[in-house]
């Protein structure tokens, strides 16, 4: 019986300046895909991956569509590796599930069918164009709280919130607003939210017993009432876009439980940019659902630390460099994971 495993993205914050080069330049497939990139977005987006300068490549507008590009990329090579013109291997390897972290659910899409890359490039431009301009409009950012109790840290947050926003103008729905947006694992979940709001919730956090409070480098107050307004213009773009019910199942950000209705798919993109990433129950559903290998195809291995704590003794496979690549087709081959 063949084993199944999910592929799984990764978002913002995995970046870096060199990323994909080393694809592009051992694989066509993946250059197709640098190359749609981008015609779509109307400048070098592979140039900037591969030479940077960070500040540029780290900025939300372009850190977003980079990402996704250079995941998509990795795959599309992996799969070009694996694929009937190679004599040992029978076809291309078919997850039973993808997700991915944050914008790395665009990718997800994309990895289940339900997305062409020409259409995920024209999205996550707009993705990123969106929550660039509410970062602009209500300016704040992610912290990643360490070894506090849930409970404690949402009424940390409610609290604050329930204070600042009885202070607020309200000029910004997200004025005063500070969430849990991130519940990456057991003990690691970040919070989000309007700078002042933020900084307010981290003190208290520490005071409450917080092991360590991490300011992440991110730009915005992702995933929070900040990005609410980002919404209504991204479904609008959502519904210019081809999106067809997904041949594998995606898991949801927003529920963890499995999307293949295009009509839900458009809904989930739309929102899930203001509402909290539920990862710690994505891996608790799809380890429930007998997968115990996972794929993280993209650049850096943050999703590979929260499974592990997860999901202990699950196998991960990384594919974020050619060499990974080439380990990776051994590994299929291994655990016979092709059908």
């Amino acid at each position: 019986m063949t084993t199944q495993v999910a592929f799984l993205f990764p978002g913002q914050g995995s970046q870096k300046v060199g990323m994909g080069a080393d694809v592009y330049a051992a694989s066509e497939a993946a250059r197709g895909v640098f190359a749609a990139f981008d015609e779509v977005l109307g400048f070098p987006l592979s140039t900037l991956c591969f030479q940077g300068p960070e500040d540029t490549l780290r900025s939300t507008i372009n850190a977003q569509p980079a990402i996704v590009a250079v995941s998509l990329a990795y795959l599309a090579a992996f799969q070009e590796a694996l694929s009937p013109h190679n004599s040992s291997w029978s076809s291309p390897l078919t997850p039973a599930y993808t997700a991915g972290h944050s914008v790395g659910e665009c990718t997800a899409l994309v990895a289940a069918g339900a997305l062409d890359i020409k259409g995920v490039a024209y999205l996550v431009g707009e993705r990123g164009r969106l929550m660039h301009e509410e970062e602009v409009a209500c300016p704040g950012g992610m912290a990643a709280i360490i070894g506090m109790d849930e409970q404690v840290l949402q009424e940390v947050c409610t609290e604050v919130t329930r204070q600042q926003t009885a202070e607020a103008s309200n000029t910004h729905p997200g004025q005063g607003h500070v969430i849990l947006a991130n519940y990456n694992a057991p003990g690691q979940i970040a919070i989000s939210g309007e700078q002042r709001a933020l900084e307010t919730a981290c003190a208290l956090a520490k005071e409450r017993g917080a092991k360590r409070v991490i300011p992440l480098a991110v730009s915005g107050a992702f995933h929070s009432p900040v990005m609410k307004p980002a919404t209504v213009g991204l479904a609008r773009s959502i519904e210019k876009t081809a999106i067809h019910n997904a041949t594998i199942p995606v898991i949801s950000n927003i529920t963890a439980e499995p999307i293949t209705d295009a009509q839900a798919l458009r809904t989930e993109l739309a929102q899930q940019v203001a509402e909290s990433v539920q990862w710690t129950r994505t891996i608790e559903y799809l380890t429930s659902k007998g997968i115990t290998t996972f794929f993280e195809i993209g650049p850096g291995q943050a999703l590979a630390g929260m499974i592990k704590r997860i999901a202990k003794g699950s196998t991960i496979i990384n594919i974020g460099n050619v060499a990974e690549i080439d380990k990776a087709v051994a590994r299929v081959h291994e655990l016979n994971l092709q059908s």
